[in-house]
């Protein structure tokens, strides 16, 4: 697979344009990526939002561009998460809302649960704080935790801990990589600086 906008090119330096990978289910993977190189483009194409590219992107073993609209629902409901980089939070709702207009939705962890996770990551004061009025590491906080409460496969994660200290990136991992474990699913970071310090399966350069 290539990026159309990468096809006039003779040579790519990159482990994923122009080559065939496979993610597998349970394996932790890191995508690094320099300014460019089609990371934003890359999350793109795994959540089925473009497919302006040369090559076969397959899931379970189906082109994804033979699937329709309503299977894409289906799949970013059940089988793919994102933590998108910009996050897409809604400011003028609360942190805890944020959260929960997603898990009205799936049903998938209990009021407690999320409470118990806003606590482990230091915001549980912020629970009823206008997500627009919290600074962008408290916004990535809430984020990880919309992202992680619906059943997922894979679970992508674009620049997680971009802006994070250390002490918080480190419960952030341990979150993801508890609730990635529970569901045997497979974690893939992209990042061009600041990444989780994780035990990678694999390290891919794109």
């Amino acid at each position: 697979m290539v990026p159309q906008v990468f096809s006039s090119r003779e040579e790519l330096d990159s482990d994923i344009w122009m080559h065939d990978v496979t993610f597998e289910k349970g394996k932790l993977y890191l995508v690094e990526a320099d300014s460019g190189k089609g990371k934003s483009t890359f999350c793109s194409y795994i959540q089925g939002y473009r497919h302006d590219y040369s090559g076969q992107l397959l899931f379970d073993d189906i082109d994804t561009r033979k699937l329709k609209t309503s299977d894409w629902v289906r799949i970013r409901q059940n089988n793919i998460s994102l933590l998108f980089q910009e996050l897409r939070l809604f400011p003028e709702l609360t942190a805890m809302e944020n959260v929960e207009i997603k898990n009205r939705l799936t049903g998938f962890k209990t009021r407690s649960q999320i409470e118990q996770w806003f606590q482990m990551l230091g915001i549980a004061d912020k629970q009823d704080a206008k997500v627009g009025l919290m600074s962008f590491g408290q916004q990535q906080r809430v984020a990880m935790m919309r992202a992680l409460v619906q059943p997922f496969d894979f679970i992508l994660t674009d620049e997680p801990i971009s802006h994070l200290d250390d002490a918080n990136a480190a419960v952030m991992s341990e979150i993801l990589m508890d609730e990635a474990r529970s569901q045997g699913a497979a974690v893939i970071i992209t990042s061009i600086g600041k990444h989780m310090d994780l035990g990678y399966d694999q390290v891919i350069k794109l």
